[in-house]
């Protein structure tokens, strides 16, 4: 899971897709209103960042309704802060 959480957290648009979905949950459609990219490539963007348990999709009739798993978030940042933590840690010695 580690490797997931971090390949989805590294890339600025998965980032932006996260910070969007804090507002509430969103449509496919209404997420790529906002980005200037292909729909195969938002759509590879949330198949990563469901891999990783970050978001989860809800199908509504024709529309998928992508909302942000806040637990698995604050999961990801217990994890990036455990990890930074250690790296601090280590310096110091």
């Amino acid at each position: 899971m580690a490797t997931d959480l971090f390949t989805a957290l590294a890339d600025p648009t998965r980032r932006a897709i996260l910070k969007l979905l804090q507002g509430g949950d969103l449509s496919a459609g209404e997420i790529a209103e906002r980005f200037r990219l292909a729909k195969s490539t938002l759509s590879g963007h949330f198949t990563v960042l469901k891999d990783a348990g970050l978001i989860v999709a809800e199908r509504q009739g024709t529309t998928i309704v992508y909302s942000a798993n806040v637990s698995a978030i604050e999961e990801a940042l217990g994890l990036v802060i455990g990890v930074l933590g250690s790296r601090a840690r280590k310096r110091r010695s």
